[in-house]
């Protein structure tokens, strides 16, 4: 039976409201996902390119407002927020969504995302190629690289959402237990739920 979606238990990480769960879509889905994604227009006012879907995240301000509402998410993204929603790994519907390509060589700044503009969680799925993500306590010193998996599905809640920062090296290739591993294509979608000022 060729199934859409594949879930596999969450891979235990020593950081407390981080999980990741290998395999939470299959290569089939991973290409018809790349396939949509790069028939969107992409935005390349970062470094990086990026699309933007709910709402727009403007980079300079920091913050989201009613004004940057894009619409509902299409189809093909809200399906996938539906379902981390239903599988109990995200506890509420996305309603916005990122999609950040990194090529060999670019990487994203240590950052805690917004606490005044998205909830609790953010989930973010990885696409086309793995990478090492870092993981930094800025109070404890703490540090910990997390291997993302191309596939994979990694959620930050409570501690490692609001206590840790994340971000990517800007590097063309990563080690992992000692093996060299070239970096290609990684493309990210990150799923939040948008805080709205009243």
């Amino acid at each position: 039976m060729n199934l859409l979606f594949k879930i596999e238990p969450n891979i235990a990480i020593d950081i407390p409201g981080l999980s990741c769960t290998p395999n939470y879509i299959t290569a089939e889905k991973e290409r018809e996902l790349l396939e949509t994604i790069d028939r969107q227009p992409w935005m390349g006012d970062l470094k990086r390119r990026v699309q933007h879907y709910g709402y727009k995240y403007d980079y300079v301000s920091r913050a989201v407002s009613p004004e940057n509402y894009l619409g509902p998410l299409p189809e093909w993204l809200d399906r996938l927020g539906q379902k981390i929603h239903a599988d109990g790994l995200f506890p509420d519907v996305p309603d916005q969504v990122i999609v950040n390509e990194y090529l060999p060589g670019q990487g994203i700044a240590a950052h805690v995302d917004r606490t005044t503009c998205f909830t609790n969680a953010i989930a973010s799925l990885s696409l086309a190629s793995p990478c090492i993500m870092q993981f930094a306590n800025p109070e404890t010193g703490e540090k910990k690289d997390v291997f993302l998996e191309a596939r994979s599905l990694a959620v930050f809640a409570d501690e490692a959402r609001y206590n840790w920062t994340h971000g990517i090296a800007a590097r063309k290739s990563d080690k992992i237990d000692g093996f060299k591993i070239e970096r290609r294509r990684r493309v990210s979608l990150t799923f939040r739920k948008v805080i709205l000022e009243k």
